[in-house]
């Protein structure tokens, strides 16, 4: 089963259990944003189609969005905590032993941009899983990690739920 077919499902889970809506997402943000889990996972396709239910269905944004955001955020938290505790040892572990690319990369990725780093790299696939990994195993400081992990949970969370929102209205539009 590909990731296309794994969101649909979700999708239409979340449509037929309007209640579970908030749980899921913060479950699929919260794997989308923990290292090995998102490499594995991949859960960015499924959260945008439930961003596409909001308009349509009548699920309310603030719940969804909060709990996307919070997944997100304690999602790079754990993966921070995975650095600074395994430290270079993570790189030995599967699945990242099977991307031997990735640490460096986020290395070098939170060495040219610091803190940025990690508002940024919640925004790209791979570098999502690595850089508060990266930033743990460098020991970047605690409070300035979070303050950008949150931030940029946030802001994640309302991009991928409002491009949702605004495909399934674009495609109503060009459908009436």
């Amino acid at each position: 089963m590909g990731v296309a077919d794994t969101a649909q499902q979700i999708t239409e889970f979340v449509r037929a259990n309007q209640a579970w809506a908030a749980p899921v997402v913060f479950a699929l943000a919260f794997s989308e944003s923990l290292a090995f889990v998102s490499l594995l996972a991949p859960a960015w396709a499924a959260l945008v189609g439930i961003g596409a239910l909001i308009g349509s269905s009548g699920i309310s944004f603030w719940p969804v969005w909060i709990a996307a955001a919070l997944g997100a955020a304690l999602g790079d938290w754990v993966s921070y905590w995975i650095g600074r505790k395994f430290e270079h040892a993570v790189q030995h572990m599967w699945p990242l032993s099977r991307h031997p690319d990735l640490i460096p990369r986020g290395e070098a990725f939170v060495a040219k941009w610091g803190v940025l780093a990690i508002f940024i790299g919640r925004f790209f696939g791979p570098l999502r899983a690595s850089v508060p990994l990266v930033a743990g195993i460098f020991e970047m400081p605690y409070w300035r990690f979070q303050a950008a992990n949150f931030s940029s949970a946030f802001v994640w969370a309302a991009v991928l739920l409002t491009l949702g929102d605004i495909v399934s209205k674009a495609v109503a539009w060009v459908w009436r």
